[in-house]
């Protein structure tokens, strides 16, 4: 679940223009905890990278190279070789889609060559996406200027009929009803027509997990829903997913959405409720038959960032360490990247659990 969204702050995770900073102080306990944390082999947090989720994909990293250097065919190629695994095509072409978004000479001369190609169709109507985010900014709404919000609009227009035409090119692809959905949340779709966009993708994919994750931002109280409609949309996903899905991890995004938007709760307090530890429980199932499935699938490592943090507010600290030290090194994930200060949240988290590993052994 590397997949590149159109936020600034954070490669997974879902259009948070609306992030509240908050303190680390006093949402993670306290401690000197490096000693304990180098004593497990984790990484100095001048070392930790707060824009990936995880390691870069090789492949991913030669594609964009090429492209940058003209070679539109490397990206439709890389594209194409996806074939009808929705999920892949869609990582694929949010990474294609944000180079195009720097510098789109490459994507103009592919559709210039092929112009009804649906790929490039599909990247160029993501790139509007992304360029629509980035012209908007990062900062609340009262901290946006009218000329942000005016060049935010003109561009999720124009990626309007870019979506159409991708849809109409895609036959039976959701990838293009699945780009469009930061649009309907930019855009204020009212919610029949969100939720007539989200009967397309469902029809094609009804376990997309990047699009159940996109989708619950718009069920979102910052966005066009509320608290309770979040978690009803995180539950129905996680009761319809097969293990090995990932689709618990829609449910557990929802009760962090829930503990952030609310800062007077405390989460050594909320993440210990008896449905949420239930929650990280099916999530690890979750976790564990993806990974013997594909030990290569690139979407666990975000849920692993999940699991992390949750486990260490329910003071489940072998199980918490067991995740961290899977994603260690690579930070640019929810929940961390909520944080105004992301390595201080995580460091602390992680440090904290590794000197209360040690300390249990030490006992023992």
């Amino acid at each position: 679940m590397d997949r590149i969204l159109p936020v600034v702050g954070v490669a997974v995770a879902l259009f948070l223009v609306y992030r509240k900073w908050k303190s680390s102080s006093g949402r993670v306990r306290e401690g000197d905890l490096s000693g304990a944390a180098a004593e497990l082999g984790f990484l100095p947090a001048g070392q930790l990278d707060t824009e990936r989720v995880g390691p870069p994909d090789p492949q991913v990293t030669a594609v964009l190279e090429a492209v940058r250097a003209g070679d539109w065919q490397a990206g439709a190629r890389f594209l194409e070789e996806a074939g009808r695994n929705w999920q892949e095509r869609d990582r694929r072409s949010s990474f294609l889609a944000d180079e195009a978004m720097k510098d789109d000479s490459w994507l103009l001369a592919w559709r210039t060559a092929r112009p009804q190609d649906p790929g490039a169709a599909l990247v160029h109507a993501e790139s509007l996406i992304y360029l629509a985010w980035e012209l908007r900014g990062s900062k609340q709404a009262e901290h946006t200027t009218r000329e942000q919000f005016e060049g935010f609009h003109r561009v999720l227009e124009q990626a309007r009929a870019a979506c159409r035409e991708a849809r109409e090119l895609g036959g039976d692809d959701p990838c293009p009803y699945i780009v469009e959905l930061p649009l309907a949340m930019g855009l204020g779709y009212p919610r029949a027509d969100f939720e007539a966009l989200w009967a397309e993708i469902v029809e094609r994919d009804p376990h997309h997990l990047a699009a159940h994750t996109s989708a619950l931002q718009y069920w979102c109280a910052k966005w066009r829903g509320s608290h309770e409609l979040a978690l009803e949309f995180g539950r129905e996903a996680a009761a319809k997913g097969a293990p090995g899905q990932l689709l618990t991890s829609v449910l557990l995004d929802a009760y962090f959405e829930y503990e952030f938007a609310h800062g007077d709760l405390d989460p050594d307090e909320f993440y210990k409720r008896p449905e949420i530890v239930a929650a990280v429980d099916a999530a690890l199932v979750d976790v564990a038959a993806a990974h013997a499935a594909d030990p290569g699938d690139r979407r666990i490592t975000a849920v692993r960032h999940t699991l992390a943090n949750m486990l260490f507010w329910q003071d489940r600290y072998e199980a918490a360490v067991e995740q961290f030290r899977l994603v260690d090194g690579w930070i640019g994930s929810t929940p961390w990247s909520y944080s105004g200060n992301p390595v201080e949240t995580y460091v602390k988290a992680r440090d904290y659990s590794a000197a209360q590993v040690l300390k249990a052994g030490a006992g023992a």
